[in-house]
């Protein structure tokens, strides 16, 4: 039996442009879909549901999952209060090969498209960055994952505009990009405070997602969602409107 890969390496050529990643979605042998990404030296290929490389760490769904399940079990000091569980050099080693597979699948999902499983794999990513900051071995350790929640936040916020507008929901699509850019700006300026760095890809993607809402606004003829319009209502206290306004949203939503 043949194990080399020259027959799909051949068949897929490598000649991305500049930031493109090229992927795809195929079915595998046994009748699973798996997806692929193509890179200089070969295929990636990835599992679509679970942890991308198909493995159950110490028989938990991700190692995300096992980690908090050891966090939770540390008990308590003699003082009564909860102990402060720390993650080891071996945790950290594995905590950092989940961040690196829940990449590549989360950019292999935006570019096909599968905005719905970008978005968990973004959601996924930003809970074991949450899990690092409370658990981390040290401040290094923390900062150099914290340096990139920007973009994963960019990447979240890509995948759920895009599941808006696929539903024809242009207004939520809007709400969703300038929270998501709040958010991102509320990180950049935190990281650049804490770390006295604005080196970050973080105020390029800040403005990436304001070019966005203008492109929808525009596209879509919206000039103010519901959501801008109830913060008008409260600010001028209308609330009469903010009332009937707030019922709106909470039909939107169901």
């Amino acid at each position: 039996m043949r194990r080399d890969m020259d027959d799909t390496i051949q068949g897929w050529p490598y000649e991305p442009e500049p930031g493109e990643v090229i992927a795809r979605e195929v079915r595998a042998r046994d009748g699973r879909m798996v997806v692929q990404v193509r890179v200089e030296l070969g295929v990636l290929q990835l599992e679509v549901g679970g942890r991308p490389d198909g493995n159950r760490p110490h028989g938990f769904p991700s190692y995300l999952d096992y980690l908090r399940y050891r966090a939770s079990g540390r008990g308590q000091t003699e003082a009564g209060k909860a102990a402060r569980w720390t993650m080891s050099p071996d945790h950290c080693v594995e905590a950092d090969r989940e961040f690196v597979q829940y990449y590549h699948r989360r950019v292999a999902w935006l570019t096909l498209q599968r905005y719905d499983k970008a978005l968990l794999d973004a959601d996924h990513t930003l809970a074991l960055m949450d899990f690092v900051c409370k658990h981390g071995i040290d401040e290094d350790y923390i900062a150099s994952h914290e340096r990139f929640r920007g973009l994963v936040l960019f990447h979240r916020t890509q995948a759920a505009a895009a599941l808006a507008l696929e539903r024809r929901k242009p207004d939520e699509a809007i709400d969703v990009v300038r929270e998501g850019a709040d958010r991102l700006t509320v990180h950049h300026n935190r990281w650049s405070e804490e770390h006295n760095d604005s080196e970050t890809p973080n105020q390029p993607l800040i403005e990436q997602l304001r070019v966005l809402e203008q492109e929808i606004r525009k596209n879509f003829a919206v000039e103010k969602t519901l959501r801008e319009q109830l913060e008008d209502a409260v600010a001028e206290e209308d609330y009469e409107l903010a009332a009937r306004l707030r019922d709106q949203i909470r039909a939107r939503a169901r």
